[in-house]
């Protein structure tokens, strides 16, 4: 019961933000942690992290994006003859936590009424019905991304972190790309970050 009503609120809260004049994404929950900022920006591979997925084409767009902010930071990612000196394992979770149906965008009211009466007496009776056309069911989905840093000469994770949002169906961030590279953005956003806080990325 409790998981259908905070289904039920997140769909009316993403309906309202559907109204607004400007489109919003759902804000990236972050957290990370480290023992210290990594002041060395050297070569750099991206690999599935222990137990995940091995390389797929939706594996790819999260390491796409993974790849792109560490380059931001000046790491240089390695290729299959070069050993890097660093390990970014990433992890990756998208899944439906539900769906809501939107209010229809248009409402058709039908009435009718009769009056009837003699010279000095008059009786009036009336009646209304209203119905919606084109409202849409709309998907919501959880989405995790998680990325250890980690020394390859002894595999000691330097830094860790994880980010998470939703998203719905057919509304911006929706798309799995997109989607990936905000992920990727929120978490490494001020790098290496407050270790062991969780801040929201809007």
């Amino acid at each position: 019961m409790n998981r259908i009503l905070s289904v039920a609120a997140l769909g009316a809260a993403f309906c309202a933000g559907g109204c607004a004049t400007t489109p919003r994404h759902a804000p990236v929950d972050v957290t990370r942690y480290h023992i210290g900022a990594l002041t060395e920006r050297t070569s750099i591979s991206i690999e599935p992290a222990s137990g995940a997925a091995q390389i797929s084409p939706e594996f790819q767009l999260y390491a796409d994006a993974v790849g792109a902010e560490l380059a931001r930071l000046g790491f240089v990612q390695s290729n299959g003859d070069m050993q890097s000196g660093y390990i970014a394992a990433v992890s990756f979770t998208r899944a439906s936590r539900g769906a809501y149906r939107e209010p229809p965008p248009v409402s058709i009211g039908l009435g009718g009424g009769s009056i009837s009466g003699g010279r000095r007496s008059a009786v009036g009776v009336g009646g209304g019905l209203s119905f919606g056309i084109g409202g849409k069911t709309r998907e919501i989905y959880g989405s995790e991304l998680t990325v250890q840093l980690r020394r390859r000469s002894d595999n000691t994770t330097l830094w860790e972190g994880r980010a998470v949002t939703e998203s719905v169906s057919g509304k911006p961030g929706s798309d799995p790309r997109d989607e990936a590279a905000r992920l990727a953005y929120a978490l490494f956003r001020d790098f290496p970050g407050e270790s062991g806080i969780t801040t929201t990325v809007k």
